[in-house]
């Protein structure tokens, strides 16, 4: 009989399978303190337990982590990470230096299906949906390397679309935000989608205090669905809306992401119809010029471009920011994760 991997259990998971051994649900409490905080993954070494608990825990289950088979460091100190799924997929993560923090992106699912037109993960169609374990894997991961200080904040804005893998992210963020896991307070973790309507409302329901970003990169559905095939099912009004109701549930502003391209949406009409759209929402924008892939037709537009469209934008909206693109040099940029070789 194979053995159960434990990464990716919640607590409440861990507590029934602890119960199904004849032991107390406090004893899953330990074992998930031991697997998520302590990041201790041999049995016996957890000293709290009897010797008869960890002799069952070893013959029943496991604790596998992620296999990095490459680690690239940009002159900028952002680092990307290879992972190989047991599947052997591939996914990146990356880990993002900036003043006084870091920041990890990670990633929902190995490929993704959205296709978006900008993007070179969209190259790679989809794979699989990550599971819990490997979700978490890439935080455990950090923290086993660099200490419990490796990190301040979490982005969902590596390979695929969190809100496609919904149950699995929700899971995730069970065990990231849980003070007996990875006590990761919800303030510090944002979840990224390309506009996933449905899916929004119903995050907005969780009672999961995440803070939410909405990749938009067009202000208009026609200009929108020439480069982001999902607002064709998804259109631009409807997930305004469900923009609004996740403010409103949460009482939370939301975090707009706009790629600027050079010739696509780098216009003073844009700017209007930017200023127009999000009109209302409590929101900051984040504006970032366009990081080039490989075969795609779209350019990036001078450093000037960018910071005159945040000039003008600034007085229509709450808030804009000019984000400065980090790890360029190793394609750890925004929509530059791709995992091509596992070489």
């Amino acid at each position: 009989m194979s053995k159960i991997n434990l990464m990716g259990l919640t607590l409440d998971q861990m507590q029934a399978a602890l119960l199904a051994l004849g032991e107390n649900r406090y004893r899953g409490r330990q074992l998930f303190k031991w697997l998520y905080q302590a990041r201790q993954h041999d049995f016996d070494r957890m000293t709290d337990l009897s010797r008869e608990l960890r002799r069952q825990l070893a013959e029943r289950y496991t604790v596998e982590g992620l296999t990095m088979v490459r680690k690239q460091r940009s002159k900028d100190g952002t680092e990307k990470f290879l992972f190989r799924l047991a599947d052997r997929h591939p996914i990146e993560t990356v880990l993002i230096p900036d003043r006084d923090r870091r920041t990890v992106c990670v990633s929902s699912q190995a490929g993704c299906a959205l296709a978006c037109k900008f993007c070179a993960t969209g190259t790679m169609g989809l794979l699989r949906d990550l599971t819990v374990g490997e979700i978490v894997g890439q935080l455990v991961f950090l923290r086993q390397m660099y200490g419990d200080d490796s990190f301040g904040h979490v982005v969902f804005m590596g390979m695929g679309e969190p809100l496609n893998n919904y149950e699995n992210l929700l899971e995730s963020l069970r065990i990231m935000t849980s003070s007996q896991g990875l006590a990761i307070p919800a303030r510090r973790i944002t979840v990224s989608t390309s506009g996933i309507t449905p899916k929004i409302k119903k995050l907005a329901e969780s009672g999961l205090k995440v803070r939410l970003a909405v990749s938009l990169h067009a202000a208009t559905q026609v200009k929108r669905l020439k480069i982001m095939p999902v607002a064709d099912t998804f259109k631009l009004t409807k997930l305004m809306e469900a923009v609004r109701y996740y403010t409103e549930v949460t009482n939370q502003p939301v975090t707009f992401e706009y790629i600027v391209m050079a010739g696509f949406n780098d216009t003073m009409a844009d700017i209007k119809a930017l200023g127009r759209l999000v009109g209302g929402i409590p929101c900051k924008i984040n504006l970032l010029a366009y990081n080039p892939v490989p075969g795609l037709p779209f350019k990036r537009p001078a450093d000037e471009v960018v910071d005159w469209f945040g000039r003008e934008l600034n007085p229509r909206v709450m808030a804009v920011t000019v984000r400065q693109s980090r790890g360029r040099d190793i394609e750890a940029a925004c929509g530059q994760l791709a995992a091509r070789s596992l070489t």
